[in-house]
């Protein structure tokens, strides 16, 4: 009986061990390859600068349009929106006429990590003329509680939120990589959906919220 919980021990801490040097090496597969975004299953994605669309589509690199499926109308009249770190729950129709960004991140995906410094950039930049940039995090249960120390790490200065199911089904139901950033304007249009990221996403970026902080709502 001892030897055979012995063996048992042993068993388990081998799994253990390779559990954890499975997730490390997936970790630095992503980050070694600089891939531009990773699944929802923990798993990093491709290492070409565009994911896979459904249904044949040729959608141009990182910057792609919203699906059929989900119009700026639909998104603007949805009743589901998130719960913000201190509890606060708000969505979309909350920031009628400012510039609103959504960022749906997960803490252990490499280029949602590499995306925050020049979030954190934007917010202190444009924060004044109306820019509220919103990560949202989608990492899964186990991720939640990662949140407030990933928030110290990174030196995170705008809002951070928990999505209601629906709310993050409806953006990311046509593909689950992460991360993706959405804009919307003024009138709470979506202007411009990105999927993953690279180098040339922070000026993309930029230009795309500097014109739809430039809107004026009637």
């Amino acid at each position: 009986m001892v030897v055979s919980n012995r063996r048992k021990l042993m068993r388990r801490g081998v799994v253990a061990k390779v559990a954890k040097i499975t997730k490390a090496a997936v970790f630095v597969f992503c980050v070694g390859l600089g891939v531009a975004g990773c699944t929802l299953d923990g798993r990093p994605r491709a290492s070409a600068p565009v994911p896979a669309t459904p249904r044949g589509k040729s959608p141009p690199p990182t910057a792609l349009p919203m699906p059929p499926m989900v119009t700026a109308e639909q998104v603007g009249a949805a009743s589901y929106g998130w719960t913000l770190l201190d509890g606060h729950r708000t969505n979309l129709a909350d920031y009628r006429g400012q510039v609103v960004v959504l960022d749906f991140y997960a803490t252990w995906c490499p280029p949602c990590r590499e995306q925050v410094p020049h979030l954190i950039a934007l917010q202190d930049r444009y924060g004044r003329q109306g820019l509220n940039i919103i990560g949202l995090n989608v990492g899964g249960e186990d991720d939640r509680p990662e949140v407030p120390g990933f928030v110290k790490e990174m030196g995170i200065r705008y809002a951070l939120g928990d999505p209601e199911r629906e709310f993050a089904d409806l953006f990311l139901s046509d593909n689950t990589s992460i991360p993706q950033t959405y804009v919307f304007n003024r009138e709470g249009q979506l202007v411009k959906r990105f999927i993953g990221y690279d180098n040339s996403m922070p000026a993309q970026l930029e230009s795309v919220i500097r014109s739809a902080l430039a809107s004026n709502t009637e």
